[in-house]
């Protein structure tokens, strides 16, 4: 029988919080902080604002998709713990901060498919590394196109001539970063240095960087600015014809990126399940004249929010995650 009253300790919301914080985001910035109300059960989502990114994004974002994704870890630990997340986005008009409620009510049936999933928040990393030239399935693709409809986005497999253009994009996008002083430094504050690396607990470390990949057009960001050959050494060649995916929504707003974001976790803690290996590329979509030629018209998709590299790879190491502490009040 299920007690109506009923609430989560502080050690199972201490939990719940933890899982939340796996979730990926733009440079490993983690940007998300939440409060739970005891008195309601009730999770607050908010944006960490001191972890933003001014001019790789601008507009917020990344940071939306980011804590969209976190916000899915959420309800998928409130599920496999028996609870119901009722989720409430962008509650308060006036505080754009708070990006989004998550009630725990308790349930007489908690979502399997979400509770299925529990086991893949610390098995997904963002890879890095080439992928072999394995397809995949047909089967496991329209799985994926499920996934995300259930949170009201879109996935679509480009042809691979538009794949082909997307990367040129991809390349075109790594010139204007690096060219780009503000970009270039932004990129260099939350790259953490060997030394730093060791007790990091954000950021990106060079463990998970991948190898240097030439100036051949791969969907990977060259996070640590290796764009010389010379200095680096060969190349390390990637997959001939990457697999991407683009997963979008019909509009651009605020809402609509923390469903693109929820939608994208989905995706990408399915792809865990099922073996895949994948990684996100972002840096095309932070142009705006380059965002909209690397949305596919024959897909009907409306606004482009993810580039999602996926395929068959090793296994990665993950990122650094911050403390629960630092993420987690609780009134």
């Amino acid at each position: 029988m299920v007690v109506r009253d009923a609430k989560p300790d502080e050690q199972t919301v201490t939990s719940l919080a933890a899982a939340a914080g796996t979730a990926p985001s733009m440079f490993n910035a983690q940007p998300w902080r939440f409060r739970y109300l005891r008195d309601a059960a009730t999770f607050q989502l908010r944006a960490a604002l001191d972890r933003t990114l001014p001019h790789t994004d601008p507009h917020g974002r990344a940071l939306h998709l980011g804590c969209g994704a976190a916000l899915f870890n959420l309800r998928v630990a409130a599920a496999h713990a028996g609870w119901e997340p009722v989720v409430t986005l962008l509650p308060d008009p006036y505080d754009p901060r708070l990006l989004a409620t998550v009630r725990l009510a308790p349930a007489d049936a908690p979502d399997q498919e979400l509770a299925r999933l529990h086991p893949t928040l610390t098995r997904r990393h963002s890879s890095r590394v080439p992928f072999r030239d394995e397809l995949v399935p047909e089967p496991v693709r329209a799985r994926l196109r499920a996934a995300a409809e259930r949170e009201g986005g879109q996935l679509h497999f480009p042809s691979i001539w538009h794949v082909r253009a997307i990367l040129e994009l991809v390349r075109d996008a790594e010139g204007r970063d690096r060219a780009t002083p503000a970009r270039a430094e932004e990129r260099e504050r939350w790259t953490r240095t060997p030394e730093e690396a060791r007790t990091a607990t954000d950021g990106v470390v060079e463990q998970v960087l991948g190898p240097y990949g030439g100036y051949h057009s791969i969907p990977v960001r060259d996070l640590a600015g290796r764009h010389s050959a010379f200095e680096q050494g060969d190349p390390t060649p990637f997959e001939e014809e990457p697999q991407l995916a683009l997963l979008g929504t019909a509009e651009d707003r605020p809402a609509d990126w923390l469903r693109a974001g929820q939608a994208m976790e989905r995706v990408l803690l399915l792809c865990t399940e099922y073996g895949l290996s994948t990684g996100l590329t972002t840096q095309v979509l932070e142009w705006s004249e380059l965002r909209w030629p690397v949305r596919d018209p024959e897909s009907g998709m409306g606004q482009v929010q993810m580039v999602i590299r996926l395929g068959y790879g090793p296994p990665v190491p993950g990122s650094p995650r911050r403390p629960v502490g630092q993420i987690l009040e609780i009134d």
